[in-house]
């Protein structure tokens, strides 16, 4: 009641000395109350649809493989440079998305401005498409992983400025759906589109795809639509309940990596050597299925897209398991061990696909859980922007060196040696994770103990905090909320593992990024 009446006074003042109502959200109804879940309501609609045209767009190459290798007279691995055209900026902006956001724009211009680079980038991408250009096709990918992987930070600092609280898991649970559902309408809708617009236009080729990705582009002009009213709505909060814009919380010190333990760079190996057998793999899947396994081009695009459609559902419940169970290492050596399998099976049987593309999408799930939060373990807090933004920035390396290494083995020697060489890549992720167990057993270490153990462990460190010696009245650090970096990143900490006390959760929105790949 308290706190009810020094609002009213606020609002009451900021009236008195503006001029202008600014307290007048409490006798409009809901929907224009900032402070009403009803009006937040709205405000997730738009921050859920703010990265649904990045997550569109960003595989239309897949979707579209064999009409882009046809209309562009490509081969493999030039197709695959538009993945790696997409990497590339995103090996230092991994470092710098955050500071942005923080120092130079601030979110709600940040978020503005990565919306437009993503724009453009897909306009330009459509335009090297209509000119018949293949580098202006690159360019428009290079400028479009400018903005995707920032406008990602944009998009989770949003949520934890409105949503910090009880009702955060489920909106970053939500836009976690949203971006699969992007991935998912991209690879069952683009090719429909394009075969419509060859039948108006009577032949295919470089225009009717042009026209086709610049159809796409409507995608990224709506999320910049949701990112403009996003920016007038925050703006509007700011004013009505006297709120600071929020701040992704990134402290990134590249000094930092000399510091790094054994343990760490076990993880980044894994991280790199994984998911090269993932993302380059969907790249260039529907052919494999319409050549191997006889299916058609929209059957070859729906089996394409099981991985995202399993995520998505699966991320948070495997989550949970991991969470109550512990035991990180053995839950990412399963995982490992399921996609090798997969892999094997795609490439050496003829068994329905199904089988093998739904156990790849519950493996990927399960290694993104159990994975990325066992960095929190070995990295000293003050450290862990850095350790997520040095492992972000390899992983788009290792993305963008690997799709093009891809796309010419398939060149030369066909789809079932590019499978050999996934499944060599996934071997030498399961090495990784062998010798991750062996050190951590080794040191005693705690990557890979139950959930019980970790909280008994975490008792001791719990009782010196306890019986320290207490601050000066004028110290108020210990009165202070969680950050957003805190808030935002104990939801990612509920999705892998149960932080034992002496740890604090505080897992970069670079991980949370890297789950909604």
């Amino acid at each position: 009641m308290a706190d009810r009446e020094e609002h009213q006074n606020l609002l009451d003042e900021d009236k008195d000395e503006d001029g202008d109502d600014k307290g007048r959200s409490v006798h409009l109804n809901p929907l224009c109350d900032p402070n009403h879940l009803l009006h937040r309501i709205v405000v997730l609609i738009f921050m859920c649809f703010l990265g649904f045209g990045s997550y569109f767009c960003y595989d239309n190459p897949a979707a579209l493989q064999s009409q882009v290798i046809q209309d562009m007279n490509l081969n493999t691995a030039s197709f695959m440079q538009l993945y790696a055209w997409y990497s590339w900026p995103n090996v230092v902006l991994c470092f710098l998305g955050g500071f942005l956001l923080d120092r130079v724009f601030g979110i709600r211009l940040g978020t503005v401005i990565f919306s437009l680079f993503v724009l453009v980038g897909q306009i330009i991408f459509a335009a090297g498409a209509l000119a018949n250009h293949f580098w202006l096709m690159n360019v428009g990918r290079f400028v479009f992983g400018i903005g995707g992987e920032s406008l990602a930070v944009a998009q989770n600092t949003y949520a934890v400025n409105w949503f910090k609280g009880k009702e955060l898991n489920l909106v970053f649970g939500l836009q976690l759906s949203m971006a699969r559902l992007g991935s998912t309408v991209n690879m069952n809708v683009i090719g429909w589109v394009y075969a419509r617009i060859q039948m108006t236009m009577g032949s295919a080729g470089p225009t009717t795809l042009g026209i086709t990705l610049m159809i796409a582009a409507s995608t990224c002009l709506f999320s910049l639509i949701c990112a403009l009213v996003l920016g007038f709505l925050d703006k509007r909060a700011e004013r009505i309940l006297n709120k600071e814009q929020g701040k992704t919380g990134e402290v990134i010190k590249l000094t930092d990596v000399k510091d790094f333990s054994v343990s760490l760079w076990l993880i980044f190996i894994i991280c790199v050597a994984y998911y090269v057998a993932i993302f380059p793999f969907i790249g260039l899947g529907q052919v494999f299925f319409i050549e191997k396994f006889g299916f058609t081009p929209v059957q070859a695009r729906a089996i394409n897209s099981v991985v995202y459609i399993i995520s998505a559902p699966a991320s948070p419940l495997l989550g949970f398991l991991v969470d109550k169970t512990g035991r990180n290492v053995m839950w990412v050596l399963l995982a490992v061990i399921t996609t090798l399998l997969s892999h094997m099976m795609l490439a050496f049987t003829f068994w329905n696909p199904w089988i093998a593309m739904s156990l790849l999408g519950v493996s990927y799930s399960l290694l993104a859980c159990a994975l990325w939060p066992m960095v929190a373990f070995v990295v000293p807090e003050h450290q862990l922007g850095t350790a997520y933004g040095f492992m972000q920035s390899i992983q788009n390396l290792g993305l963008a060196v690997m799709s093009i290494a891809a796309g010419s083995i398939l060149d030369v020697r066909g789809y079932l040696f590019l499978e050999v060489f996934f499944i060599a890549c996934l071997c030498m992720a399961l090495l990784a994770v062998v010798l991750l167990y062996l050190f951590d057993y080794y040191k005693e270490g705690g990557l890979n103990l139950s959930a019980a153990t970790r909280s008994k462990r975490a008792k001791p460190e719990d009782v010196q905090r306890l019986h320290a010696p207490r601050q000066s009245v004028g110290d108020r650090d210990h009165l202070k909320p969680l950050s957003p970096f805190g808030v935002r990143n104990r939801y990612l900490s509920r999705l892998g593992v149960q932080m034992p006390g002496h740890c604090c959760p505080h897992l970069s929105s670079l991980a949370y990024r890297s789950l909604l790949k």
